[in-house]
């Protein structure tokens, strides 16, 4: 049986590793492999495939195999980090390239695209694009190559209309890529909405309890520009240790479970806090206030997510008084873990973030949801 053709649900899929077994032991986990070089046959060929681990290991197939089954792609590819995931993607690209991207999206990307991308000659054009006749206004036939969205969009959590501006790029002769990082695949399956590239920080949703740094991206297909992405990953050696692989692989056999219950949580203290007195503005998908509401409910299925981020009505002040005084809500970087996190997050941003100073970004972990909001409540000033 194919991994491809695993005829079970995401969740006996994840739980199961798609039934991978060890053929030579039997084992209901996969070993680790460590080696660096593989064998060569006598007729100078590689019998099995690998050839050096920069590019090549079998504790990396596990993984791959089960993303490509999640997100129904030709294949994926597992990265070191989501950064180097990403960034694959536009060094697949070559200089003069025209490329879209969200003005809300990662910081961190948002910084490597207006520094080392810009210098080494692709053309960023950042531009809203919570509304697809906007980004079909800003495409270049034949200029632009790629469309890169972000949806949700952190830390505002803006909705892009995959399936929409799939349809505008391709017209134009320009791929597109989604960071689904918060949506996981079981929520959204940017392949099946007409995406070419889907892009995983594994760090988070995937592996779920921060403790492995790594990344992926799923194909469509096998063009020319994937096998660019291929041989940057490669080329590069922008691959995680194997005992990162195999620690991701843990982690994703319970992410059914996890983000489901950070789902709900989300959303209960996301309706909780849109009641309150002191809080100006919740931003979660899953609100009907909330301005994406409607293209989340075509392209989200069994939940909005376990981000949302509220605004203070007493500003930069207040937002920073609340993060400090929680107790469950931990203060740190990073989301998607089993624990909750908060974070003040235009002060990491910085100068130049799109991000309001009175606003707090919300992990939802797998804790009560009630003794969540009730931290939350009495950190309030």
């Amino acid at each position: 049986m194919s991994k491809k053709s695993y005829p079970y649900s995401p969740a006996t899929a994840l739980a199961q590793s798609l039934g991978s077994i060890d053929q030579e032991t039997q084992a209901v986990v996969p070993p680790i492999h460590v080696a660096t070089t593989y064998l060569r046959g006598k007729d100078n060929s590689y019998p099995t495939g690998n050839v050096y681990s920069r590019a090549d290991n079998p504790t990396y197939k596990p993984v791959e195999a089960l993303l490509t089954k999640l997100e129904e792609g030709h294949e994926a590819l597992l990265f070191g980090s989501g950064m180097a995931a990403a960034t694959a993607v536009f060094q697949g690209l070559r200089p003069g390239d025209h490329v879209l991207a969200p003005k809300v999206m990662y910081w961190a990307l948002r910084n490597w695209l207006l520094n080392f991308a810009t210098d080494w000659g692709l053309n960023i054009e950042f531009i809203d694009m919570t509304a697809a006749e906007t980004v079909a206004k800003h495409l270049k036939t034949g200029a632009t190559k790629l469309v890169w969205l972000e949806t949700p969009g952190n830390p505002l959590w803006c909705i892009s209309d995959i399936a929409a501006i799939a349809k505008f790029a391709h017209a134009a002769g320009a791929q597109v890529a989604v960071d689904s990082t918060c949506a996981t695949p079981l929520l959204t399956q940017p392949l099946k909405l007409g995406a070419d590239i889907v892009m995983h920080s594994a760090t988070k949703y995937l592996n779920g309890h921060s403790d492995v740094i790594a990344g992926a991206l799923i194909g469509a297909r096998d063009d020319t520009y994937w096998q660019r992405i291929r041989a940057v990953r490669a080329q590069n050696g922008a691959v995680p240790s194997p005992h990162d692989a195999a620690q991701l692989l843990r982690g994703m056999r319970t992410m059914h479970l996890r983000v489901r219950e950070a789902c709900q949580t989300a959303q209960f203290i996301a309706e909780q806090l849109e009641q309150h007195p002191a809080i100006a503005q919740v931003l979660y998908p899953g609100l009907p206030s909330f301005a994406g509401h409607a293209i989340a409910q075509q392209q989200m299925h069994g939940g909005f997510g376990g981000m949302l981020s509220v605004r203070l009505i007493g500003g930069a002040d207040a937002a920073i008084h609340v993060a400090a005084h929680t107790k469950l809500w931990k203060r740190a970087t990073s989301l998607g873990g089993v624990e909750s996190l908060i974070e003040h997050r235009a002060s990491i941003e910085g100068e130049g973030t799109p991000c309001p100073e009175d606003l707090l970004r919300m992990s939802c972990g797998i804790e009560d949801p009630q003794e969540l909001l009730e931290d939350f409540l009495q950190a309030l000033p």
